[in-house]
């Protein structure tokens, strides 16, 4: 039936997604960043079967080389039983006594970390066992470059080894977490909606900083409002004046970055209105794409309403601030959301292995000088 022969199957295929209302920019250009060099993937709940069937979606489109964490035996039967291929994938079982000499070695590593901070030798050996462990692990020894994990533990209980065995970046103070939501007028950046409660203008403001890095390692030019329940100064209360003073250390550390508040989230998103009273803004020209929220219970119920009411897709939390790439995925994440989020930790691994890799060449320059 059809007159035309395709020549560009890619090309049909992103047409074809335009025609049908799939079109998602931001994910094929984080996909192909990913496909570019993909990288070694740790899996810690790969006795799930959304997990295995993202695993396998990953290694089949070469966005990352999966590695599974789990009972091996357990994997392969939930594997065979609903048809997933993970044949030539990577299995490890951390409790298996093959494993042994490879805990141990974990553990020492872990206790020269801790050894100051509650942890004794048999304990950092014993917490080996546990995948999320031994998964941050592999990746702070360089086995493998980035972890997933969340699916089916509480957030704290995930990002907690993640924090003890990885750490921050370095100039880093607070961690935060971001989420993507998909809408008509293309994703929207949230943060911070998983882990920081009451922060003060000086943290508020270097989660800014650290949401903008990343909203531009996905090609796109950050447009930031940080938001409240004044507009511009007509609260004199605390917290709408924290909001505002946050925003100017971010201006006082980055001052080319498109960034304006305290504002309501309404008025962020109305032009007409902010065009007849508050024409000074930055955010005057083009479409915001970052929120910054005050504190975490107001963002993390922002996300929730746009996903549950509103029906958008979100993807996230995404961490920002590690030291190397440790992503949580949230409770009940469909397999595309888990793919989704391996094709960010790839593209996160990426960018860290680069910037590692100028220093090492910058101190190495110094060296010989």
């Amino acid at each position: 039936m059809a007159q035309h022969p395709i020549k560009d199957w890619e090309a049909y295929k992103v047409e074809l997604n335009g025609r049908l209302g799939l079109d998602n920019q931001l994910f094929r250009v984080i996909g192909t960043k990913a496909r570019r060099d993909p990288r070694k993937v740790v899996f810690a709940e790969a006795d799930n079967i959304k997990v295995l069937k993202a695993a396998q979606v990953v290694n089949d489109e070469g966005i990352a080389i999966p590695i599974l964490l789990g009972n091996e035996n357990r994997i392969r039967n939930l594997a065979a039983e609903h048809a997933i291929d993970i044949e030539g994938i990577e299995l490890i079982d951390p409790k298996s006594d093959d494993m042994q000499e490879k805990r141990h070695k974990f553990g020492e590593l872990f206790f020269e970390k801790r050894k100051r901070k509650g942890f004794n030798l048999y304990e950092a050996k014993k917490v080996m066992r546990e995948r999320n462990y031994f998964g941050c692990m592999m990746v702070e020894t360089g086995e493998a470059d980035a972890l997933i994990s969340g699916l089916t533990r509480k957030y704290p209980d995930t990002i907690r080894p993640a924090l003890q065995v990885i750490g921050m970046e370095d100039g880093v103070k607070k961690v935060a977490g971001m989420y993507i939501i998909q809408t008509k007028r293309g994703p929207l950046f949230l943060a911070d909606t998983t882990v920081n409660f009451n922060p003060t203008a000086e943290e508020l403001a270097e989660i800014t900083l650290m949401v903008a890095k990343e909203v531009q390692h996905f090609n796109i030019t950050p447009r930031i409002a940080m938001l409240s329940y004044s507009n511009f100064g007509s609260s004199p209360t605390p917290e709408a004046q924290l909001v505002a003073r946050a925003r100017d250390i971010v201006k006082q550390k980055n001052p080319s970055l498109i960034v304006d508040g305290e504002i309501q989230a309404a008025m962020a998103f109305n032009k007409e209105i902010l065009k007849d009273n508050y024409p000074f803004t930055e955010l005057m020209d083009g479409e915001v794409n970052t929120l910054i929220f005050p504190n975490l219970t107001a963002g993390n119920v922002a996300y929730n309403l746009l996903q549950e009411v509103a029906g958008f897709d979100a993807i996230g939390p995404v961490l920002l601030g590690m030291k190397k790439p440790v992503h949580i995925l949230q409770l009940g994440s469909t397999v595309r959301q888990i793919v989704n989020m391996v094709n960010i930790a790839v593209v996160d691994a990426q960018e860290k292995c680069c910037r590692d890799k100028k220093a090492e060449e910058k101190s190495k320059g110094k060296k010989k000088k």
